[in-house]
């Protein structure tokens, strides 16, 4: 997910403001200041419990439901949007997207390593194009249970059926847009892994109300989140911390594993243990009921 520069433009590598977001028990965000699989990678074996299915529904049967339809939202909430975890546990759920292209394709491998040495598990939102740039990467990441892989787009677009945009990145313009940045790499990830995702999240969060029932009639859910971790990967370790370790039950946070030079690594690892010390533990977003 994209956030906007401070100067209103959007800076190299999903850089974005700076402030802690939260979403507000009405699904309101509040600020508080502070195309062919690569062929390197070959697909990885899906689980036995989750089979791949094929798309149940066409394009043009999208676009013929929903071409003339007329959003009334904008913005991090919709209906069916995901913002928090269904549980009565202490579990957060650890979101982290890659957003690929301008984005940023790196690799945050000092966060994953940490994350692998703790045994936290976490959700992995990944663009096409961050996949098309770490194949091999990939490829161990999705081969490995701690991490649950999730669709963030084909060009990381805000998702619009009528062009909005957000922090000044164009959003998809119709309803038949909309299916492309959905399922074109949901095509790719099921490929690559045998089994279609669960989750989608769109470059920068944002979708409208029309947009977010497309997501479900394709089969995945929409995920926004609770706590903005790392401000598009603009938040200095310090931040982070303050802002990771302000999660309680149920939160959803969001954070980028594609910008190794920012500050989201040393925040997540000075954040993780007293999360811990305090009873929390960490789950994938498909370990709550939904």
């Amino acid at each position: 997910m994209c956030w906007p520069g401070l100067a209103g433009g959007v800076l190299a590598g999903c850089a974005g403001p700076r402030s802690s977001t939260h979403i507000s028990a009405s699904g309101s965000p509040t600020s508080t200041p502070a195309a062919p699989a690569p062929s390197a990678t070959a697909p990885v074996a899906p689980s036995p419990t989750a089979p791949a299915t094929a798309p149940t529904v066409t394009r043009a049967e999208i676009v013929a439901r929903y071409g003339h339809s007329v959003p009334h939202t904008w913005g991090f909430d919709a209906p069916g949007v995901m913002h928090t975890l269904p549980t009565t546990r202490r579990a957060i759920a650890l979101t982290f997207d890659a957003c690929g292209g301008p984005g940023g394709s790196g690799y945050d491998r000092a966060l994953i390593d940490f994350l692998r040495r703790r045994e936290i598990p976490a959700t992995l939102f990944i663009n096409s194009r961050w996949i098309d740039a770490n194949p091999a990467v990939f490829r161990r990441l999705a081969a490995e249970p701690l991490f649950e892989i999730a669709n963030h787009g084909t060009r990381h677009r805000p998702l619009s059926v009528t062009g909005r945009s957000a922090y000044g990145i164009p959003g998809t313009r119709s309803a038949g847009e909309v299916y492309d940045e959905i399922a074109g790499n949901r095509g790719k990830l099921t490929h690559l892994l045998g089994a279609p995702p669960r989750f989608f999240r769109s470059g920068t969060a944002y979708c409208d109300d029309v947009a977010a029932r497309i997501v479900g009639d394709l089969g995945e859910r929409f995920v926004s989140f609770s706590v903005n971790g790392d401000a598009g990967a603009t938040f200095s370790p310090e931040q982070v911390r303050a802002s990771v370790s302000s999660a309680h039950a149920g939160s959803i946070v969001i954070c980028h594993m594609n910008h190794p030079e920012g500050g989201t690594a040393r925040g997540i690892t000075a954040a993780v243990p007293s999360l811990l010390a305090t009873g929390h533990d960490f789950v994938h977003l498909s370990d709550a009921p939904h």
